[in-house]
């Protein structure tokens, strides 16, 4: 049996972030999906797909998602029911993301810059080892080179673009 489902859309509004008795983090959010297609009337269409993403993911998703946001989620389709208020059987179905990933760059998304860097201000996405300063210096003083810049990178030259003979390219 499969089940899989690969959706690219965008949130309809904020993510809820909500934590289980026991702890562990669930968020809840809608994607709007466009379809493939037009209407009679030439206008696109979209479904509004309820997804549900679970522990750190779920963090992920409250912390650096937003309405309108692109978000591409990797998961499977799940169904239940409960009893309603008014006594009646409601079923419902939803997607839980495996896999979540966010298609924008932080920039155009983010709700604050300052909360996306609350890690120290280390603007890399990395965080820094307890040996190891902002820096890229550990603690004895010799400098790490996964965090420091050298004057041997070619990528970090001010010299103007990198000329690519056509005969470097692999296609």
């Amino acid at each position: 049996m499969i089940n899989r489902v690969v959706l690219v859309g965008r949130l309809t509004k904020d993510p809820e972030l909500k934590y289980t008795q026991t702890g562990i983090a669930v968020t809840r959010f809608t994607l709007a999906v466009n379809r493939a297609f037009k209407n009679a009337a030439g206008e696109q269409e979209a479904d509004f797909v309820s997804c549900v993403a679970w522990r750190k993911q779920a963090e992920n998703v409250a912390n650096y998602l937003k309405k309108g946001s692109l978000a591409g989620v990797d998961g499977r389709i799940q169904t239940g029911s409960f009893e309603g208020t008014d006594g009646k059987r409601v079923y419902t179905t939803e997607v839980v993301a495996d896999s979540t990933q966010f298609l924008e760059p932080r920039s155009s998304n983010s709700k604050n810059d300052s909360s996306i860097q609350s890690n120290g201000g280390n603007k890399s996405g990395q965080t820094n080892t307890p040996n190891q300063t902002q820096s890229g210096q550990n603690r004895q003083g010799t400098t790490n080179n996964q965090y420091s810049r050298t004057d041997d990178d070619p990528f970090n030259s001010n010299q103007g673009p990198i000329q690519v003979n056509d005969d470097d390219l692999p296609f």
